[in-house]
């Protein structure tokens, strides 16, 4: 017999990418295309942007759930700790699950990022050319994982 909870086909989670870097927010969507995947894919340039997404501020619509956050660390205006430190503070956002996706090799980038309880920490220059592997990484996870209401 199968259970009312497994019969309901989950919702695929969105990738929520925050990210400056243009070319690689497109280097995401385009690794989501090729793997065939169903994951709805957000963005935002900075930590403000991504705050009004996140909130349904400043005339951007809410991001619905489930999702999860790429988020790179050296952005403008509010850079990735930051928004960090904003995520974790608010009660409606507190529980969002975030993978940093950074160039940042830096000790202290990680444990500052670890500090405020990422889920993981990936480096850009080890993804390379390979973002279907972080990308793959990431929908695993988001297909294995109960993720908070």
């Amino acid at each position: 017999m199968i259970s009312e909870t497994s019969a309901i086909a989950r919702k695929p989670v969105t990738l929520f990418v925050v990210d400056d870097d243009e070319i690689d927010r497109e280097t995401i969507l385009r690794s989501v295309e090729e793997m065939g995947l169903d994951n709805p894919v957000r963005t935002a340039r900075d930590g403000e942007e991504a705050l009004s997404v996140l909130r349904g501020t400043d005339g951007m619509e809410p991001i619905s759930g489930p999702f999860l956050i790429l988020l790179d660390l050296n952005m403008p205006r509010m850079n990735g700790l930051e928004l960090l430190e904003e995520i974790r503070q608010d009660p409606a956002l507190h529980r969002t699950i975030v993978f940093v996706l950074t160039t940042s090799n830096a000790e202290s980038d990680r444990i500052a990022a670890y500090d405020r309880n990422i889920a993981g920490y990936l480096l850009k220059a080890r993804a390379g050319l390979e973002f279907e592997r972080v990308v793959g990484l990431v929908e695993q996870f988001g297909r294995t994982v109960e993720f908070p209401h």
